[in-house]
């Protein structure tokens, strides 16, 4: 990393980054047809998690913050969906793939509980 910044030791951070390294391993593996759809949706979704965390938390305001690390939440569920789709295709199997798994359930807890504290009262 060029900047030595806060949100790059965090917990929720550090997970999604690598969640997202897993996810394009894991799209390595898919058929070559598929480059240009699943293959960029998932890389891109999970791109997107690590990126809005990073954005989000360079917002001055609650309701800024929550915003970005609700994309980034939305970006997860993005990938499950497309992995969902990719499994019933017979392209991966969930069995083969249980720290991709872990690492999804933890990053999404992460992320709710982020978004929970973040989350300006009234």
């Amino acid at each position: 990393m060029f900047l030595q910044l806060n949100h790059q030791k965090l917990e929720v951070f550090v997970n999604a980054k690598a969640f997202s390294i897993q996810c394009y391993k894991l799209t390595k593996s898919l058929p070559s047809y598929e480059m240009g759809n699943l293959v960029q949706q998932i890389r891109r979704a999970a791109v997107s998690v690590v990126l809005n965390i990073a954005e989000g938390c360079s917002k001055s305001s609650a309701m800024d913050r929550v915003r970005f690390f609700e994309i980034a939440r939305a970006s997860l569920v993005e990938v499950d969906a497309a992995l969902d789709i990719c499994e019933e295709l017979e392209f991966i199997s969930k069995a083969t793939y249980p720290e991709l798994q872990k690492s999804m359930n933890s990053c999404f807890a992460l992320l709710s509980n982020l978004i929970l504290k973040t989350k300006p009262s009234g």
